[in-house]
């Protein structure tokens, strides 16, 4: 008698008890192909497994109890099952509410199309993958994964935010910050922007190399301890050619994904002032020089190597700025980043547009600091895979501490203050 066809999807990360007894029970029904959730399919609903595709599907092909791996390349099971066409689907019936209940419905009206059945299961409540992860972030092999994450998130995602970070305390925050949107789908930052301008203003230091890039490589060990998140480095220029390597090695050391390098030269000015009098933009050859010593220094093939271009902000055009963006990637560069101080992002995106047609063309980051009403939608539409809020929150934090101390000073006392912050309590269990 032939077997019956049994399909599974599962993520896998981190196998335990509960993904064990559903192969168990899809087994005793059939032949079971297991459909293996690509980083890109679990990344439209929660965080990247720790393990990439192939390290998962080695694993789960090893099992007794499966017959056949296959990708699912999204939460929408139909094209698998179209093609299979399983007698029976498995899944635990954790997934009647919440962000999967989609994924459900539709598995649910497919199969009755050649009268297949779903089975679903009691969810084991006391295990899973996410609990499993929760007691082990601050292990210290997750540091050792941490360096590639940014860019299988670049990969499996659509669209990736980072922020600025200034403090063990703001790292933390963002770690454990989530929003729901109207999808029902869960909001959060994928990770955070160590910025040279947060971190000399935090110092009481005027944003001109006044801390040297090793104190700020050094001092990220508060922020690597306690969150798990990848990190992109802000490098300025990245200093001298002769002192590239040393600069790789001491970011991979401590687990950063990317570092960022802009094409100027001289003493340094924050890009957003208008007056750039102190510092000019090298040139293509001198720069596509230190992206190369970037790329041949790294340790880690998942280090990315960022090429900043200045060429907006100096007033130099969109034309100049391909020609470097073209160069740039030619010789190393893993992403663009494209700044500009004007508060519409036309320039930006007419950048984009050219870019994305050339054959070097690499992902994009934007910095939509002084384009702010900008929507991340529109990003999106103009081929941006990556937004950097790059000071929101310093300048927040400033604000807030400014008020509180007027509001002591002016009431003699702290009790008015109260109701704009936070309490100890809330503080001290972030912790």
């Amino acid at each position: 008698m032939k077997k019956k066809k049994v399909y599974v999807a599962l993520s896998a990360d981190i196998l335990h008890e509960g993904h064990i007894n559903i192969l168990k029970i899809a087994f005793k029904l059939g032949n079971v192909t297991v459909g293996l959730l690509t980083d890109k399919a679990i990344a439209e609903y929660k965080k990247l497994p720790l393990l990439n595709y192939k390290q998962r599907k080695e694993v789960v092909e090893n099992l007794k109890f499966v017959k056949k791996v296959i990708p699912q390349n999204t939460m929408d099971y139909r094209p698998n099952l179209i093609h299979i066409k399983p007698d029976y689907v498995v899944h635990g019936d954790d997934w009647k509410k919440g962000v999967l209940k989609k994924s459900r419905d539709q598995v649910i009206s497919i199969l009755k199309k050649w009268s297949g059945r779903l089975i679903e299961p009691k969810y084991t409540k006391t295990i899973s993958s996410t609990i499993i992860k929760s007691k082990l972030q601050n292990l210290e092999n997750l540091r050792n994964n941490r360096v590639g994450v940014l860019k299988r998130l670049i990969e499996a995602k659509k669209f990736v935010r980072l922020i600025e970070t200034h403090s063990a305390l703001a790292g933390s925050i963002v770690e454990n910050l989530k929003s729901s949107s109207k999808e029902s789908k869960v909001q959060e930052f994928d990770g955070f922007w160590s910025s040279s301008l947060a971190e000399s203003l935090t110092r009481g230091k005027p944003d001109n190399e006044s801390v040297s890039l090793e104190t700020r490589i050094t001092a990220l060990s508060d922020l690597m301890d306690t969150t798990i998140k990848p990190v992109m480095f802000d490098a300025d220029n990245g200093g001298r050619p002769e002192h590239i390597p040393f600069l790789i090695s001491s970011l991979e050391r401590q687990g950063v994904s990317a570092v960022v390098m802009e094409d100027k030269i001289g003493l340094k000015r924050n890009s957003l002032f208008s007056d750039q009098s102190t510092s000019h933009q090298d040139t293509i050859k001198n720069f596509s020089d230190k992206i190369k010593i970037a790329s041949k220094s790294k340790k880690y093939k998942d280090f990315l190597i960022v090429a900043r271009i200045e060429s907006l902000i100096l007033g130099q055009g969109v034309e100049d700025a391909l020609k470097r963006a073209n160069a740039y990637s030619k010789n190393g560069a893993d992403l663009i980043l494209i700044h500009s101080k004007d508060k519409n992002p036309k320039e930006v995106f007419k950048f984009s547009k050219m870019f994305k047609k050339s054959k070097y063309f690499k992902p994009l980051i934007a910095v939509p600091s002084s384009y702010s009403k900008t929507f991340e939608k529109e990003l999106i539409k103009n081929n941006i895979s990556v937004v950097i809020y790059a000071n929101q929150l310093l300048r927040s934090s400033y604000l807030a501490m400014k008020r509180t101390a007027l509001s002591i000073l002016k009431n003699k006392r702290s009790f008015e203050s109260e109701k704009n912050i936070s309490t100890v309590k809330e503080i001290i269990s972030l912790i």
